[in-house]
């Protein structure tokens, strides 16, 4: 097989921030896997939340093709996650690019959309969020406004600032119509969440997603059983080991591949999350269409979307799955992941 890593720092529409952070680029890398004719896309925007950087994550990308060249088969998907997952364990996000790169490849030489392959409804998935990030609350209201104007008519709205009501009142007061969910990125404490869950229903709010620290259970629980807003585990809930711990907790678990370590592990943890009866929602990073798209491909298992990653970019040197809306159009991937190089960076 043959390989070409890349890094790229692509830069943001416009400033993006969450409690702990701001951001104007994402950092990117991306892989391309050629074998037989036929090249598989990849690529991840890792998160210093979860101890990976671009750097670490190019170097490590070669090392891990080396293996899956030794393999020869990327068929041979099993026995290709379970060697990077011993060769690279405290990587996720690393294993994460070459798996949605092997998963293209295979998908593209059986000449079958990656759903496809797995017999998945391209009919059942959700509407994607669009997220607003925390500016000031007349740029917040402006960019709901301007995201609800162009179809999307789900919002996910950042808080975790001293000042969260009067931003998410700015919002509800731009968009009345618009569903809105609110993230706050582990920024409060249990009894914050707990009393500002009040306005928050008030507000119309429909979910509250990481409300607290992401190893405070009890507190998350707290919130839980405090509020009928449906309340999900992001940070709390990384792999699929993670499940039980929060299952009485919350009420949504929110997958992303950067956490997991692929396309493989995060169908272990939406498995695990229904199995214990939780809702299932499937999340990104802020990233490039060239890993956006092979989550899409995961969507008609989960109840909701967030997967508007791609969208907050200025510019991407890659196409993914093309939106009707705010709902992700499968049927328009003929094979793969549909993902495609459109220029360079």
């Amino acid at each position: 097989m043959n390989w070409r890593v890349d890094r790229y720092d692509l830069p943001l529409s416009n400033p993006f921030g969450i409690s702990r952070e701001t951001s104007e680029t994402s950092e990117t890398v991306t892989v391309e896997l050629s074998h037989e004719g036929t090249t598989g896309i990849g690529a991840v925007t890792p998160s210093a939340y979860y101890d990976e950087s671009a750097q670490s994550v190019a170097q490590t990308l070669p090392s891990l093709c080396e293996t899956v060249d030794r393999i020869g088969d990327p068929h041979a998907q099993q026995r290709i996650e379970r060697d990077l997952a011993e060769q690279a364990p405290d990587q996720p996000a690393a294993r994460m690019a070459l798996s949605i790169a092997i998963h293209d490849l295979a998908a593209r030489q059986l000449d079958l959309p990656l759903y496809h392959q797995w017999g998945l409804d391209s009919d059942a998935v959700p509407p994607t969020t669009y997220t607003v990030g925390i500016d000031s609350p007349e740029r917040m209201a402006e960019k709901a406004r301007e995201a609800a104007n162009t179809g999307f008519g789900h919002l996910k709205v950042k808080l975790g600032t001293d000042d969260d009501r009067a931003r998410l009142d700015a919002v509800r007061d731009a968009v009345s119509d618009a569903e809105i969910r609110v993230d706050a990125n582990a920024a409060w404490t249990a009894q914050e969440a707990i009393d500002n869950a009040d306005w928050l229903a008030d507000a119309g709010v429909t979910m509250l997603e990481q409300p607290v620290e992401a190893d405070d259970i009890d507190g998350l629980r707290r919130v839980t059983d405090a509020t009928e807003i449906p309340v999900a585990a992001d940070e709390s809930c990384v792999t699929a080991s993670d499940v039980p711990r929060v299952a009485d907790a919350c009420d949504i678990v929110n997958a992303k591949l950067v956490k997991c370590g692929g396309l493989r592990p995060a169908t272990r943890l939406l498995n695990a999350a229904d199995a214990h009866g939780l809702d299932l929602m499937l999340g990104c990073m802020v990233e490039s269409n060239a890993s956006i798209a092979a989550a899409v491909h995961l969507a008609p298992l989960v109840d909701y979307v967030d997967l508007d990653g791609a969208l907050l970019l200025a510019t991407d040197p890659y196409a993914g799955v093309p939106l009707e809306g705010d709902v992700f159009d499968l049927t328009a991937v003929s094979a793969g992941t549909g993902v495609r190089r459109t220029r360079d960076a």
